[in-house]
C-alpha cells in the first residue's frame, strides 16, 4: 500500500496526543475506516489523506461531503448503535516519507 507510511505517521501522531487505537483499516458496507480511535470518552473516526504535491489537489479536497457522511455511517455500523458520541477527524499528510508535514482537522458533521 503506497500510503501506508502516511497512515503510520498519522497514528503515531494521534497516539502521542492521547488517543487510543480501537481498529485500523476496517471495512464496512459504507466504506473503509482508516483509523478508529477513542479519546476522552468520544469515538473518533480518522481519515488519512496524503499527497506528495499539490499537482492532483490538496489532501482535504478528497474528503467530500459524501465521504464525511459515509464515515459517520461506518462509525455507527462499527459501534452497533447511533447514540454514542462520535467525532470525525482528518490527518492530512503533505509530502513524502523523507519530507512531510501533518495537518490535523476536526471535520464538520
Amino acid at each position: 500500500m503506497r500510503g501506508r507510511w502516511a497512515e503510520e505517521e498519522a497514528l503515531r501522531f494521534l497516539l502521542g496526543k492521547g488517543y487510543r487505537l480501537l481498529w485500523r483499516n476496517r471495512r464496512t458496507p459504507f466504506g473503509e475506516v482508516d483509523l478508529f480511535l477513542e479519546k476522552d470518552g468520544v469515538y473518533v473516526v480518522v481519515e488519512v489523506k496524503q499527497r506528495a504535491s499539490a499537482r492532483f489537489g490538496a489532501p482535504l479536497e478528497a474528503i467530500t461531503p459524501g465521504k464525511v457522511r459515509r464515515l459517520l455511517q461506518s462509525a455507527r455500523f462499527l459501534l452497533g448503535r447511533d447514540d454514542l458520541p462520535v467525532r470525525l477527524e482528518a490527518v492530512l499528510v503533505h509530502g513524502t516519507p523523507k519530507d512531510f508535514r501533518l495537518e490535523h482537522l476536526v471535520l464538520e458533521l
